[in-house]
């Protein structure tokens, strides 16, 4: 879609080069998904699910042989899982039980904080434990986790992927390389409040879930001498366009390099101050996201864009199909 017209054009993901110019660059986020839900049981009974949505601290000692760390979390069922609950995971096939749990906090959101304790590294405990915290329109298992990862994915941390980027593959980073297109990585830590809708009355009361990210100084080295030299920056994702306005200067755009939390909010009226291009899925009405790609495209462009996906049975949401937002896009 033209940024400025509205224009649209259908093509297929692997012609992405074609619409790309020597010179550009574009900025992927190298966030891995947490294999962030855990099914067990509370220590008096009954089955409990718990979602792990953000580190609250770092790992620390406890009792001999054992680590700790605290998590903010999602529970089911919320009732059954109040401050002094324990929590049970893992089946003992390790030689005892592999994770447990007590409930510390709650939230003013209604969250809990729940310390964790195990033997060796949480991240080891929760990939052999833990399952794809997947959305809940889709109802199959996942077989291969790797599904719900980016090819690029490095850095473990999200409650769910950052899903623009799931359309590439090697082959196809490959031949935007080869046409003299820089790539280069932040790392944003996707929350599960990125998704929740926008339920209040008006838009600016809405609040936004801080998020952790990264912006190493060689990505903002790129950025700055890619636009500096006439080039285009293409945000791969909600994610990463969020990460380098957070970051961007208002008068100039350039980025600096950056590690710390971002709670940006982006929904029309937002001026631009560095992306000339946005690859994104199609998302869900009342979101926060709709909202960044109304900012970017205008309001009536997307919506325009958007019935002709639906009149054209495009995919939505996770594993839907995506769109290029650029200005001049034909």
């Amino acid at each position: 879609m033209d940024r400025q017209t509205g224009e649209t054009e259908h093509r297929r993901f692997f012609e992405l080069p074609e619409l790309l110019r020597a010179g550009d660059c574009l900025v992927l986020n190298d966030s891995r998904v947490l294999p962030a839900r855990l099914n067990g049981r509370r220590e008096t009974g009954g089955a409990v699910e718990v979602v792990l949505l953000r580190a609250i601290g770092h790992e620390a000692p406890g009792a001999p042989g054992e680590t700790r760390c605290v998590w903010e979390c999602l529970t089911r069922p919320g009732r059954k899982t109040r401050v002094g609950t324990k929590l049970i995971f893992g089946d003992g096939s390790g030689g005892g039980r592999e994770l447990t749990a007590t409930v510390v906090g709650e939230t003013r959101g209604g969250n809990r904080l729940i310390e964790f304790s195990y033997d060796g590294i949480f991240l080891e405990v929760l990939e052999r434990l833990g399952k794809m915290p997947l959305p809940p329109y889709i109802h199959e298992e996942l077989h291969d986790n790797e599904r719900y990862q980016t090819v690029y994915s490095k850095l473990s941390g999200s409650a769910a992927a950052p899903t623009a980027g799931l359309h590439f593959t090697n082959d196809l980073l490959d031949e935007i390389r080869a046409r003299g297109v820089e790539l280069c990585y932040i790392t944003l830590h996707v929350g599960l409040g990125t998704f929740r809708p926008v339920k209040s009355e008006t838009v600016e009361e809405h609040e936004m879930h801080a998020e952790f990210f990264t912006i190493p100084s060689e990505t903002a080295e790129t950025v700055n001498r890619v636009r500096a030299e006439g080039g285009r920056v293409f945000a791969v994702g909600t994610t990463s366009c969020r990460a380098l306005e957070s970051c961007a200067d208002d008068k100039t755009g350039s980025v600096s390099g950056f590690s710390g939390s971002t709670s940006i909010f982006i929904y029309p009226g937002y001026k631009f101050k560095c992306i000339d291009g946005l690859i994104t899925n199609f998302h869900l009405p009342e979101s926060t996201l709709i909202m960044l790609v109304s900012a970017f495209a205008g309001r009536e462009n997307t919506l325009r864009a958007y019935g002709e996906a639906i009149k054209e049975r495009y995919r939505f949401f996770s594993f839907g199909d995506a769109m290029l937002i650029v200005k001049n896009a034909n």
